[in-house]
């Protein structure tokens, strides 16, 4: 910072270091040219010199604008290397260079040139018969003389009507982007010529729908009872609507144009659709007795875990960021570093999913989700659970008589051979509940960022999904793989 104090007086300008003691060192040295004289005894320039600030107030506005110091000391020193002409002058009276921030470019006015002689005038040419100018209109063009060509003259030859301007090339050489003419084609008319999506074969089923095309036009034929019938397009194209939406997540537009409605009419679509699926959908959901799961166990289980009756898991879902900030806090979730949804996925050995619960906050914990989920409930005397390091629900499940099977804890201590033994061969069959999980995210409404609007339907959206994964069809299959 620049100052006058006790070491003597130092340049203004910020980072510069600049002194008279500096300057005295500097003199008392011998002189490079004229040896053994010091540079204060021979004829050389002085290094650097010290100029104050002018009396006068203009001077001392400018100075300071120039210096553009927070704290200005009182005695205001500069030296000559912050000058064009190394002091003051005429011409450059304040300090310009190196002032210790960056300063901004002068914007210059741009002066204005006048145009070439009878150029800014729009010569209007009538041909006669014979196809050769006419004199009156040769006569109205004025001479050079007549158009005073300086800066008057140009301004008002510039400034003159449209009709009498003459068109500047310089701007349609810049113009590098031409802005084209739309038209706009009416929906109706649109509509006409676009044919709506119909599923042709399997391939175009399980893309837009997740299923199979004799148990997409079975699920129609289940849930046509059930239609609105205010809603004019028909009944499987506004099924294969909601589906697309849950299966792709595509845009609410996009689904407009492909079936040629309107957005609000396929917002009402969607919304009664899915209120309605959860509901006719729900029976594809069944906690299956001892005897069915016994029976479907694929051999995996056979040999060791025979009696297992389900295996739990729990799986999340990215939100978008709530507004407020108690939901924010609690369904953050550390694991994945942002908000998200936490759902509880039970699963029979087969694969079939027997149980998902509702959204909760992604901080909730996954002991917390199954004892509020309602999972017990479903649990009898002698069942076996399969579940996760996470699950630390043994003493829940003691009290109900029910076993508890997870992998072993890695202490401090290294885990013997029998233990690893049985926590890979728990992994091994455990495997099968991630892949319930991973064909729930086959549905993108799932696996990509849901939006806050659709938080009042999370909990129909899962029972809908599971319910889809189980009318695929392929999962004791899969599960024998």
């Amino acid at each position: 910072m620049a100052n006058s104090g006790g070491s003597g007086r130092i340049c203004s300008v910020k980072g510069c270091h600049n002194s008279y003691r500096k300057l005295k060192k500097l003199l008392d040295n011998e002189c490079y040219d004229h040896k053994p004289a010091t540079r204060a005894e021979c004829t050389c320039p002085k290094p650097f010199k010290f100029h104050r600030m002018p009396s006068d107030d203009e001077g001392k506005r400018k100075w300071l604008a120039a210096l553009n110091l927070k704290f200005p000391p009182r005695n205001i020193h500069v030296c000559s290397f912050h000058f064009v002409d190394r002091q003051p002058t005429t011409e450059n009276p304040y300090p310009e260079l190196w002032l210790g921030y960056d300063r901004p470019l002068r914007k210059k006015r741009r002066r204005r040139t006048c145009p070439d002689e009878g150029a800014g005038v729009y010569q209007e040419h009538t041909e006669n018969d014979e196809g050769r100018p006419g004199e009156e209109s040769l006569a109205s063009v004025p001479t050079p003389m007549q158009l005073n060509v300086d800066d008057h003259a140009c301004t008002s030859i510039n400034s003159a009507s449209v009709g009498t301007q003459w068109e500047d090339h310089i701007f349609e050489e810049h113009c590098y982007i031409k802005r084209h003419s739309v038209t706009y084609v009416n929906q109706s008319t649109q509509c006409d010529t676009v044919k709506p999506l119909t599923l042709m074969n399997d391939s175009d089923s399980n893309l837009y729908t997740g299923l199979p095309l004799h148990t997409f036009h079975t699920l129609v034929a289940v849930l046509r009872p059930h239609a609105n019938e205010a809603y004019q397009t028909e009944v499987e194209q506004q099924i294969l609507l909601t589906l697309m939406k849950l299966k792709l997540n595509l845009l609410i537009e996009d689904l407009a144009i492909r079936f040629c409605i309107s957005v609000s009419q396929v917002s009402r679509i969607i919304s009664f659709w899915i209120d309605t699926m959860a509901v006719v959908l729900k029976d594809l959901i069944p906690w299956l007795p001892k005897e069915t799961i016994r029976a479907t166990t694929p051999e995996a289980f056979k040999q060791h875990y025979h009696n297992v009756t389900c295996i739990l898991d729990c799986s999340e879902s990215e939100i978008q960021k709530p507004r407020n900030l108690d939901s924010r806090s609690e369904s953050y979730s550390h694991y994945y570093a942002c908000n998200t949804i936490k759902y509880l996925v039970a699963i029979a050995p087969c694969g079939l999913v027997m149980f998902i619960s509702a959204a909760y906050g992604g901080r909730c914990s996954d002991k917390f989700i199954t004892c509020d989920s309602g999972i017990l409930e479903n649990l009898k005397p002698g069942d076996e659970v399969m579940a996760d390091r996470g699950f630390l629900i043994r003493d829940l499940l003691y009290e109900r008589q029910v076993n508890l099977i997870i992998p072993h804890f890695a202490n401090q201590t290294q885990l013997t051979e029998e233990k690893v033994t049985c926590s890979r061969r728990i992994a091994n069959v455990r495997i099968h509940v991630e892949r319930a999980i991973r064909r729930l995210k086959v549905y993108k409404i799932l696996s990509q960022t849901l939006p806050i609007t659709l938080m009042p339907k999370i909990d129909k959206i899962l029972r809908i999904c599971a319910a889809l994964v189980n009318l695929h069809g392929d999962l004791i299959r899969e599960a024998e793989n």
